[in-house]
């Protein structure tokens, strides 16, 4: 997975931490948290505001 790939990633995320709530998470963390996903092969410094934000609100509307 690529930091394009926020859908999938949001998928990956909610399977591995089941319990966690994406709602107040900070973007720092969210970061370490997608690229400690087994899935994930991108560069760290290819993420942004805009990415984070997408795969936080993908991953919400899963969680619906």
């Amino acid at each position: 997975m690529k930091w394009t790939d926020s859908l999938d990633i949001a998928i990956a995320l909610d399977e591995v931490h089941p319990d966690f709530d994406p709602t107040y998470i900070n973007f720092v963390d969210l970061m370490k948290m997608v690229i400690a996903l087994e899935e994930f092969d991108d560069e760290a410094d290819k993420s942004g505001e805009k990415i984070l934000e997408a795969i936080q609100m993908n991953w919400l509307e899963e969680r619906e």
